[in-house]
């Protein structure tokens, strides 16, 4: 992605401002959109009702609280991503796992890794090209474009590969068969068109069936990946093991199971680090009742 005029004039003033200042400014912002923006609070705080109904207002208030603190620290760290570099990644990050992807690359039929909106997602695919482990990575361009511009070129500043996802099946096979690895965030909502339903903290959520879909007819591994914060503002980088791929022969049946169990490792995740998530996200916006 070509950086733009606009696109280095938005990442110099950025970066010039310190990084443990600019979190404090991008934290202060998103809680003040918490607090002033009465409709996505309230998109927020419905959501967490849902997953936790038994937590009173004022616990769900500071979870709420917490997702809006964390989105001001992925955007003010997205800055810093093109000044990272091998050498002082670690000052930063922890890694567990690596095991699992060394093991599934190992197989030689390409990677297809999931992750969700938890912790820093964004850091956590920059962090993967600078160790020598480049990802396609799935995504929805932005209607601004100029944001569009910005957040393509910083996600590709390190050697990943954004992928829109409308034309993206093609270039995902190719990439599986070269055994390059492919990663997708599979915590959104979807229309009821392009999903399956699974239980997602015991309330029906339609969830995009292309992953289990791609693992089932490439028999590529497929392998969890979350980037989470500690306590000490440091992240753990954590690569999952291989998942089961349940393949009965009954292709719908096997989607939507395989489809659950991705799913499951989501939001156990996300019961982990439950103020490092996205609820601002509309994750049950598709009813069933919807589908025709």
């Amino acid at each position: 992605m070509k950086k733009t005029a606009m696109t280095r004039t938005i990442l110099v003033i950025f970066a010039s401002i310190p990084l443990v200042v600019r979190r404090g400014i991008f934290k202060a912002a998103f809680l003040l959109f918490y607090h002033f923006s009465s409709r996505h609070r309230l998109i927020t705080l419905h959501n967490l009702k849902c997953a936790y109904p038994d937590k009173d207002m004022k616990g769900l208030g500071k979870i709420a609280r917490g997702a809006f603190r964390n989105l001001g620290i992925v955007a003010a760290e997205f800055f810093e991503i093109p000044s990272l570099t091998k050498e002082n990644i670690h000052n930063l990050i922890e890694f567990n796992g690596f095991e699992n992807y060394t093991r599934a690359m190992s197989q030689n039929r390409g990677v297809l890794f999931f992750t969700a909106h938890l912790g820093n997602w964004e850091l956590m695919a920059a962090s993967s090209a600078m160790l020598g482990h480049p990802i396609t990575v799935i995504y929805r361009p932005l209607d601004n474009p100029v944001l569009e511009n910005l957040v393509t070129y910083v996600r590709a500043c390190k050697g990943n590969k954004p992928l829109p996802k409308e034309r993206a099946t093609k270039q995902i096979f190719r990439r599986i068969k070269k055994n390059e690895v492919v990663g997708t965030l599979l915590d959104q909502n979807m229309a009821w068109q392009e999903g399956v339903f699974v239980d997602f903290f015991g309330k029906p959520a339609c969830t995009t069936d292309g992953l289990a879909s791609l693992a089932l007819y490439t028999g590529a591994p497929v392998i969890p990946a979350f980037m989470v914060r500690m306590e000490n503002g440091k992240y753990r980088f954590i690569i999952g093991e291989e998942v089961t791929i349940i393949n009965t022969g009954n292709p719908e049946r096997d989607i939507l199971t395989n489809t659950q169990n991705f799913t499951i490792i989501i939001e156990d995740f996300i019961r982990g680090y439950p103020d490092q998530w996205l609820w601002l996200h509309q994750r049950w916006k598709t009813k069933r009742h919807q589908v025709k």
